[in-house]
């Protein structure tokens, strides 16, 4: 059996090597739990892969970065854990301590970016959803971000600078094939 790529856009995708089963979600957690659910469900992958760009909450953090527990940011799991309920809201995926916080928003704010950076290293917009869905479906997960901004006005580039966050990812899968 064979990985599943999923990847939210077709830009984050460009570079991914030929032949690999490759699923593109869209932007969005809701998108991309669909979308990993249905791919996973139909392929039954041997490991699912979520790439993408991300934005970098810390001042410094650059490069490529396996996800080793990806957050729900835009949950308040507190409240429903005060309920007596456990939202899953924060997922061990591997043995990295880099923390990837995921969320509905499109981070640009900076005390959004200050809050986040108090646990998490990267923001995304996809990861948690992908691992959540991954999980639940009793399929392995790997998550791998490159850093396309720093989460400030910066990210507003995005799309003029995703294609070196393809170029990145898609090396790593050409070295990670499995």
């Amino acid at each position: 059996m064979r990985p599943l790529v999923v990847v939210a856009t077709e830009a984050e995708a460009g570079h991914v090597p030929p032949g690999m089963r490759l699923v593109v979600t869209g932007i969005g957690k809701t998108a991309a739990a669909v979308a990993t659910t249905r791919a996973v469900v139909q392929e039954r992958p041997s490991r699912v892969v979520n790439i993408g760009s991300a934005g970098a909450l810390r001042d410094g953090v650059a490069g490529l970065f396996e996800v080793g527990t990806v957050v729900n940011h835009d949950m308040n799991g507190d409240a429903i854990r005060a309920l007596g309920y456990d939202p899953l809201d924060r997922l061990s995926i591997g043995p990295s301590e880099t923390v990837l916080a995921s969320g509905d928003v499109f981070v640009t704010d900076p005390e959004v970016r200050s809050r986040l950076a108090s646990y998490a290293h990267l923001v995304d917009m996809e990861g948690y959803a992908v691992a959540y869905a991954a999980r639940h479906l009793g399929v392995p997960v790997t998550l791998v971000k490159h850093v396309s901004d720093n989460a400030d006005e910066s990210a507003l580039d995005w799309a003029s600078v995703v294609s070196v966050s393809a170029r990145a990812l898609g090396e790593w899968l050409t070295t990670h094939p499995g």
